[in-house]
């Protein structure tokens, strides 16, 4: 086996071949075009059996790994702080792109259980989609915040109600108001109140994309208490496939709910608080897990029961999210052995 690493950058791929040993056997700096890509693949044909292994910045690394995937090469993707470590440990000293990008194949040659690349799926098309509505929502949370005090300085007794800002029908109303102000800060409100009109179209637009997408994709994770679309459009996009994930427990890693052993000797059997994983699953996740204590589903139940037993709100709802963290492994399992059926009825019927 040779493991080709890959140092990315915006213009340059570097890349260091090493046999099953850890001796380099060539260097090579192409573009970051399809040219450059398969020019790689051409240079890597010298060697019998290969893979490349890619750091995992997915958004430098993206377009390579597609076109390797389309060459019919495997690729494997290591995480940064195993690279990291690689570097640290290896005799040559300095940084440059051949030490970083032999540093990522030593690593793939010593984690031989790395994730294997895959061409992006339905999933990736809901996270951009999730994304994108997180950015337009802090922007116009940014903007409701400014429209408030120019709407106080102008008017202290106008009043807007919670989350006025989100409908319509209040923007409308306040757009009337505005009309009876002159000068730059009645100005600037009518253009601030214009935009988060604009923002509230394109959120509602996304949401509804995304809820037509998610309830295609995971209608058993939808069938968790508590657990709405948006949720479940986070929980997709992040998760990127579950089967790349062997167990619960790894899930759970991944997701931040499994606790972190700290003992030594006799403290065998001690753990703390988890703060590594996805915080954004975390969050998505914790959201959920407040749902059901205010009553929806059995959450509810299981935190009076943790309470019972000494358990503060905190941890209860700590181990609340671990045991929703299996709930989702489980509904994501079953969303994706549902829809390889559906394709391959679909298939079938073509």
């Amino acid at each position: 086996m040779v493991m080709i690493g890959t140092d990315s950058h915006k213009r340059t791929h570097t890349v260091v071949a090493v046999d099953d040993v850890g001796r380099r056997l060539g260097v090579k700096t192409v573009r970051t075009n399809s040219d450059g890509h398969f020019g790689l693949v051409r240079w890597s044909a010298q060697f019998d059996e290969v893979a490349f292994a890619l750091e995992d910045c997915r958004h430098l690394t993206r377009r390579l790994e597609a076109d390797l995937l389309a060459a019919g090469c495997r690729v494997v993707r290591v995480p940064t702080k195993l690279m990291a470590g690689a570097r640290r440990a290896a005799r040559e000293p300095g940084k440059s792109d051949p030490i970083d990008a032999e540093a990522v194949a030593l690593a793939a040659l010593r984690h031989p259980d790395l994730p294997a690349a895959e061409l992006d799926g339905p999933a990736r098309e809901v996270k951009l989609l999730s994304d994108h509505r997180h950015d337009l929502v802090v922007q116009r949370t940014r903007i409701a915040s400014q429209i408030r005090w120019y709407l106080h300085e102008l008017d202290p007794d106008l009043a807007i109600p919670s989350r006025g800002l989100k409908r319509h029908c209040v923007v409308a109303e306040l757009l009337l108001e505005l009309d009876r102000f002159d000068g730059t800060v009645a100005r600037l409100a009518r253009n601030l109140l214009s935009r988060c009109d604009e923002l509230n179209h394109q959120v509602n637009a996304l949401e509804a994309e995304l809820r037509k997408l998610v309830r295609a994709l995971a209608p058993s994770l939808l069938g968790i208490p508590g657990c709405g679309e948006l949720s479940a459009a986070v929980i997709i996009g992040e998760t990127a496939g579950v089967h790349r994930f062997r167990t619960k427990d790894a899930f759970a890693r991944f997701t931040g709910t499994a606790p972190v052993p700290v003992w030594s000797g006799a403290s065998k059997g001690k753990v703390r608080l988890n703060r590594g994983g996805n915080r954004t699953m975390n969050c998505a996740l914790h959201m959920i897990a407040v749902t059901q204590a205010r009553g929806i589903g059995p959450g509810q139940v299981y935190l009076a029961k943790q309470q019972a037993r000494g358990k503060d709100k905190t941890a209860a709802l700590r181990l609340l999210r671990r045991r929703l963290s299996d709930a989702v492994f489980t509904a994501l399992r079953g969303d994706q052995v549902g829809t390889a059926h559906t394709l391959a009825e679909t298939a079938i019927a073509a």
